[in-house]
């Protein structure tokens, strides 16, 4: 998980290409966000995870396989407020728009935990 924290690398993530020519553009601000991740201590375990979703598997699935928390159950963090997550986490979550798990929007960041692929699979 991605909690509130000091430190991180503030760089912003790259979203999925497909997603940007579908016109994904700008979501509506949003309160919470329904969040699930894939977290990767090093960036060519990350990559490997990368790969795995382009070739078309599902979010859940490959959160399954490689993320390296304790938020296995298909990458879910749950419902969070902006407040509660670590700032560049935050930053790249709160801007993507929302997917599913069988076609993900998603988007990457790195904290002091790791590589993070970000996903939102809900808004209110």
């Amino acid at each position: 998980m991605a909690p509130k924290g000091k430190g991180g690398d503030k760089g912003k993530g790259k979203a999925k290409a497909p997603a940007e020519e579908k016109g994904a553009g700008k979501v509506k601000p949003t309160q919470q966000i329904n969040v699930r991740h894939i977290l990767c201590e090093k960036h060519s375990k990350k990559e490997e995870a990368l790969e795995k979703l382009k070739g078309g598997a599902s979010f859940d699935s490959v959160a399954r396989e490689f993320s390296e928390d304790k938020a296995r159950s298909g990458g879910s963090i749950g419902w969070k407020k902006r407040e509660e997550l670590e700032p560049a986490f935050a930053d790249i979550a709160m801007e993507l728009a929302q997917s599913s798990t069988t076609n993900p929007t998603y988007a990457e960041a790195k904290t002091v935990h790791g590589y993070h692929i970000i996903m939102v699979d809900g808004r209110k």
